[in-house]
């Protein structure tokens, strides 16, 4: 049984204006007397003209009695209530009661390439990228322009070359981790067993494959004196092969090297 208002709220959805119910509603507000009012009849009558019409009967005639007008029975439109089953529902998505997480794999960091050649020269250690990845011939220019540095830094022109220049990766097929962490590691435990075996008071890292595996910087370091924990003391240096091809930055690495040629000449002094 509905009540005024649900029953107005339905009227209004089905855009019912009037209405008339066809019994007593319960609980239904008093109808308004101007729709309980009958509805009128209006009697038509059909006159028909036709040119073959017979003519019209005199008043001895008997007259025709006229049949009664039909009236048709008023009746309450239909209205059809769509059924709630049949109506269109919005598609919802499934909730997932545990989603499963993504997995983002980390890009992989292809392993760095360079070789480094390590050197003693006094009291200091020199570990020297190889540009071209070969060993240093005497009469290679980046030598004789190590060698000139040496000179110019009071240091013995002739370094002592220690081992085989390492080389990066070290295996060329094999699962075994060889991105840049790997490298640092290999390259600071390699340089701390050479310090144990003589003591070392200044190490040069020259080129920026020894700057940031040994000492964990970047080219902005160049030129300058920094601490690496484990080894000591040490100073970033660009490639022997970029100093050639910018010679302007000489000028830097003297000034520098001014600066610290107190730390080893001491030393070589005793």
């Amino acid at each position: 049984m509905l009540n005024e208002p649900r029953r107005r709220a339905y009227l209004t959805a089905m855009q019912v204006v009037s209405w008339l119910p066809r019994t007593e509603l319960p609980f239904a507000a008093p109808s308004r007397p101007l729709l309980l009012a009958p509805i009128p009849v209006f009697e038509e009558e059909v006159v028909q003209t036709s040119p073959l019409a017979p003519p019209a009967r005199t008043r001895n005639e008997a007259t025709v009695t006229k049949p009664a007008p039909v009236t048709r029975a008023v009746g309450r439109p239909k209205i059809e209530i769509p059924s709630p089953s049949l109506a269109v529902k919005p598609a919802v998505k499934p909730v997932e009661d545990n989603p499963v997480p993504e997995v983002v794999k980390a890009p992989v960091v292809p392993p760095p390439r360079f070789a480094l050649q390590l050197l003693r020269a006094g009291s200091c250690l020199l570990l020297v990228e190889l540009a071209t990845g070969e060993p240093f011939q005497s009469r290679d220019p980046s030598y004789l322009l190590l060698k000139d540095m040496l000179r110019a830094a009071g240091l013995p022109d002739s370094p002592q070359i220690i081992g085989e220049p390492v080389r990066w990766p070290l295996l060329v097929r094999g699962q075994m981790d060889q991105g840049p962490e790997a490298a640092r590691d290999f390259i600071q435990g390699f340089l701390y067993a050479r310090t144990e075996e003589a003591p070392c008071t200044c190490l040069w890292l020259i080129g920026l494959p020894a700057v940031r595996f040994a000492g964990e910087v970047d080219a902005e370091s160049y030129n300058l004196e920094f601490q690496v924990e484990g080894l000591g003391s040490a100073w970033a240096l660009p490639g022997l092969e970029l100093l050639m091809d910018e010679p302007q930055r000489k000028a830097d690495v003297w000034r520098a090297m001014r600066q610290l040629m107190g730390r080893w000449k001491s030393v070589n002094e005793e």
